[in-house]
């Protein structure tokens, strides 16, 4: 493959992350370039299969595209590939580093489940789920980020990226409910605090709905806690990025909070000063100098 296309595939899957993940793009740009490339085609798939199940499309237009989807994967996985820029730039992926394409299948597996929704009976229901869309993720990229693999770096990446979708479901609890017709917390938890549909549906937001909203914060903080625990098992290239990617994140719990638990009606962010005090936490604590210092501005 000419170094050209190899690069122009790679911009492809680039523009896609820097398009719909702001926080991914600046934290993963981080990377050496080599290992930023991969993490770009290993997004792009991620959100080429969310787009399948999220798009703008019927319920029967989104379980064909998935479908079709997995014959491409399927495809790949025989070496007979598309001729397209995201499956051309995976193979490159696939051919630099050990790559394991379960978490692959996986992912379409967790997206076929939105096509099915039904909410989440126990909080194991959710980490299940949440494992499937977003748990995966970490185990594609861990030939990418941690060449000395292990049980115990996959169950930390599995941590981090449950706790990433927990807490994607605590910011956008309103937005899922209006737009999806979905309630991604776990009936059983909204039993126990005496918080029905209608409260929700009526945007009521009181101690039942905060009590709730902090206990599945508090264990996704809890998932971010074991992972940072065993950053230490990355590559030293790479635990600086995915150090930004948690923090950034577990950000938005607090911007959550810091709106009165406002998430019914508006979408919250974690604001720059935030990102700034996160950046100088990263760059006191991998010991960056100035000149090597991140900024917020890249």
């Amino acid at each position: 493959m000419a170094k050209e296309q190899r690069q122009a595939d790679f911009d492809y899957c680039e523009k896609i992350i820097k398009k719909h993940s702001k926080i991914f793009y600046y934290a993963f740009s981080q990377l050496p370039s080599e290992k930023a490339k991969a993490v770009y085609a290993i997004y792009a798939f991620c959100r080429t299969a969310d787009e399948c199940a999220d798009g703008n499309h019927s319920s029967k237009k989104k379980g064909q595209l998935l479908r079709q989807l997995k014959k491409e994967l399927d495809l790949f996985n025989d070496h007979e590939e598309l001729d397209k820029p995201l499956w051309r730039a995976l193979r490159q992926v696939f051919n630099t580093y050990d790559m394991d394409i379960t978490p692959f299948y996986d992912q379409l597996t967790g997206q076929t489940l939105d096509l099915t929704f039904t909410p989440p009976k126990t909080m194991d229901e959710l980490e299940r789920y949440s494992y499937y869309v977003a748990g995966t993720v970490g185990l594609m990229l861990v030939p990418v980020i941690a060449s000395r693999s292990s049980a115990e770096v996959h169950s930390s990446v599995i941590s981090l990226g449950v706790a990433m979708q927990i807490t994607n479901i605590l910011r956008d609890i309103g937005e899922d409910y209006r737009e999806k017709n979905r309630i991604y917390l776990p009936e059983d938890e909204l039993i126990h605090v005496h918080y029905s549909q209608n409260d929700l549906h009526n945007g009521t937001i009181n101690e039942d709905f905060i009590r709730l909203w902090e206990k599945l914060a508090a264990r996704a903080e809890s998932l971010y806690s074991n992972f940072l625990c065993n950053i230490e098992l990355l590559d030293s290239d790479s635990r600086i990025p995915v150090y930004l990617s948690a923090h950034i994140y577990k950000g938005i719990l607090d911007a959550v909070r810091n709106n009165g638990y406002q998430c019914l009606t508006i979408r919250n962010y974690v604001t720059k000063e935030k990102m700034t005090q996160i950046i100088v936490a990263a760059n006191n604590v991998f010991g960056l100098r100035e000149g090597d210092a991140l900024t917020v501005e890249k």
